[in-house]
C-alpha cells in the first residue's frame, strides 16, 4: 500500500503518526484544509489536535476550508477550544452554536471569493495546508480524494503542507480531478471552459515535495449526511419547477435539453433535482458545486450525460455502492477547484440554471438563505450567491411554511438579506411558481402572494400590502418600517407569526 499510495521516494521518511504531525501546529496559526460538504476533509490530524486541546492547550487556530467539513475537524476543534476563527461556510452544530454565542469569529463568504482572498493575502499568511489525498505522485503531486474545494490554493500558498493519505478512499478516484488555478490580476486570462465536460488542467495538485513536512496514513471514511426522504412538498415543488421549465422550452427561451443545471446542497435541493428523473428532459448537463445522490440518479436513468462539481457529496447509505461501481461514473463526472466550479465568468458563459434553497422570501423577491430571525446563523450563503448573481435563470425553492405552520417562509420583509430582488428570477414553493422577471416591485408582491404563499398567510400578506400601498408616501417599493418585521417579532414573543 505504501508503494501504491506514496510514490514519491523522498517523502517516505516523512510518514508519521497523526500525533507527530499535530506538533507542527503552533498557537495563532492560519490553517487551510481540504473538504467540501463534508467530503474529502482531513480527519486523523484534527483528532490529534483535539487531544492537545483536551490537555488544556489554547492554539487559537484560524481554520479555512472549502465549505462544510465533518465532525472530526469542525466539531472536535471547536469542542476542545482549538479553533478561534472560521471561514467560509459550516454546517456543524457545535460550530454554529459557538458562532451564535460569540465564541468563534466567523465571516460568511461567497465561496468563489475565498480562494482569491487566500491568493491576495487578505487572510494573511497560510501557515499549513492540511489536505486529504488518495495518493502522492512521484513528483510530489497530490491526488485529492472526494473533493477539491480550495485544496490547490492552500497547497500553493502555504508555508508547509501536511497530507493525509486516506486508504478508505478508492484509488479509482485518480483521474477524476481537473486542477486549474487562474492567475491574479493584472495577469488573469480567460478560463477556457465553454462546455461542462471540458478538461483544462492536471488531474493532481502540483506540489514541491520539499513543502510536504508530514504524510499521515488513515482509513477514517467521510462522514456525509443522509438525504431526507422526498416528501409531498418536495414532489410538488419539483412538479411546479418542471412545468415551468417545460413552458420555457415551449417559448424557446431554453433548449429542449435545458442549459447546465446547478443545485444547492441539502435534501430539498436534492429532491427538486431528483424530480427531473420523471420528466421528459434528456441529455442534461450539470455544472454545480456538489455532485449528490440525485445527480447520480439522473446519470443512472440516462437523463444526465455529465456532472461537474468540486465535491462528491454522496449519502452514507449510498457511498459504498458509489465506490464499488465508480467505473460506470468515472467518464461522466469531474471535480474542479471551487475557484472554477463557482467562478462567475464560467457560470455566466455557460448560462447556468441555478436552483438554490431559501430560508425566507419577502414580497419583493429578496431572499434570506443564512440567518434565522435575522441574527441566528444557520450555515452561511455558501455558493448560492456565486450562481444566483451570474445565472441565466436564478431559481429559489422553499416550503411555504415551517414549524407546523407557525412560520411563513413568505414575509413582508426578510430579516436578513443574502440575495436581493435584482438577482432573483423565480420563486418556487409547494403552492406554485412566481416568475418575477420583468415585474415591478408591486407586481412582484402580488405574484408572490398569489402563487407561493400558504393559505394561512395569504390574507395577512395582502392586508400588509394594501396597508402600505395606502399609507406609504412612496409607491415604488412600499414598506412600513414599523410593521415590516412585526411577523418575526410576533414569533419571537408568542411562538407563531399568526395574529
Amino acid at each position: 500500500m505504501l508503494k501504491e499510495r506514496l510514490r514519491c521516494e523522498v517523502l517516505k521518511n516523512r510518514v508519521m503518526e497523526p500525533e507527530q504531525a499535530a506538533q507542527f501546529f503552533k498557537k495563532g496559526m492560519t490553517i487551510g484544509t481540504s473538504g467540501f460538504t463534508p467530503a474529502g476533509y482531513p480527519k486523523a490530524v484534527p483528532l490529534a489536535l483535539a487531544k492537545r486541546g483536551k490537555k488544556g492547550e489554547k492554539l487559537d487556530l484560524t481554520i479555512i476550508t472549502g465549505a462544510s467539513v465533518g465532525e472530526e475537524l469542525d466539531g472536535e476543534l471547536v469542542k476542545t477550544g482549538i479553533m478561534k476563527r472560521r471561514y467560509p461556510y459550516q454546517t456543524n452544530k457545535a460550530v454554529r452554536d459557538a458562532i451564535n454565542q460569540g465564541k468563534i469569529e466567523y465571516e460568511d463568504m461567497h465561496l468563489s471569493h475565498t480562494p482569491q482572498w487566500v491568493k491576495y493575502g487578505f487572510f494573511g499568511k497560510i501557515d499549513i495546508a492540511l489536505v486529504e489525498a488518495v495518493a502522492i505522485r512521484e513528483d510530489g503531486g497530490i491526488i485529492p480524494s472526494t473533493s477539491v474545494g480550495n485544496s490547490n490554493v492552500f497547497v500553493e500558498m502555504a508555508d508547509k503542507v501536511i497530507v493525509e493519505i486516506n486508504t478508505s478512499q478508492p484509488l479509482a478516484l485518480e483521474g477524476v480531478h481537473d486542477i486549474y488555478s487562474p492567475k491574479n490580476p493584472p495577469n488573469r486570462e480567460p478560463i477556457p471552459i465553454t462546455k461542462p465536460h471540458q478538461r483544462i488542467g492536471t488531474n493532481y495538485i502540483p506540489c514541491n515535495p520539499k513543502k510536504i513536512v508530514a504524510v499521515v496514513f488513515t482509513d477514517i471514511p467521510d462522514k456525509t449526511r443522509e438525504v431526507a426522504p422526498i416528501d409531498e412538498n418536495a414532489k410538488k415543488m419539483a412538479s411546479h419547477l418542471i412545468e415551468f421549465l417545460k413552458k420555457e422550452v415551449e417559448l424557446k427561451r431554453l433548449p429542449k435539453n435545458l442549459l447546465p443545471l446547478q443545485s444547492g446542497v441539502g435534501s430539498v435541493a436534492n429532491a427538486v433535482l431528483a424530480g427531473l428523473i420523471e420528466s421528459k428532459f434528456e441529455d442534461l448537463m450539470i455544472y454545480s458545486e456538489v455532485i449528490q445522490d440525485a445527480a447520480l440518479d439522473l446519470i443512472d436513468a440516462g437523463k444526465a450525460k455529465f456532472a461537474s462539481g468540486t465535491s462528491f457529496t454522496i449519502s452514507p447509505s449510498r457511498l459504498k455502492n458509489f465506490y464499488d461501481n465508480f467505473d460506470k461514473y468515472k467518464d461522466k463526472v469531474l471535480l474542479r477547484p471551487q475557484e472554477i466550479s463557482n467562478n462567475p465568468e464560467i457560470i455566466r458563459r455557460l448560462g447556468i440554471i441555478a436552483m438554490n434553497t431559501a430560508i425566507e422570501v419577502d414580497l419583493y423577491g429578496n431572499v434570506n438563505s443564512s440567518n434565522i430571525m435575522g441574527s441566528r446563523m444557520m450555515n452561511g450563503i455558501g455558493g448560492s450567491g456565486d450562481f444566483t448573481r451570474n445565472a441565466y435563470l436564478s431559481i429559489f425553492t422553499t416550503v411555504s411554511v415551517a414549524k407546523n405552520r407557525k412560520i411563513s417562509s413568505i414575509v413582508p420583509m426578510v430579516s436578513h438579506h443574502d440575495h436581493t430582488e435584482h438577482d432573483v428570477d423565480v420563486i418556487v414553493t409547494e403552492q406554485g411558481v412566481a416568475d418575477l422577471r420583468g415585474l415591478s416591485p408591486k407586481e412582484r408582491a402580488k405574484t408572490i402572494i398569489e402563487n407561493c404563499t400558504h393559505p394561512d398567510y395569504k390574507e395577512p400578506l395582502l392586508e400588509y400590502y394594501h396597508d402600505v400601498m395606502k399609507n406609504c408616501i412612496y409607491k415604488h417599493t412600499p414598506h412600513s418600517l414599523e410593521k415590516a418585521l412585526s411577523w418575526h417579532k410576533r414569533f419571537l414573543e408568542t411562538g407563531t407569526m399568526k395574529k
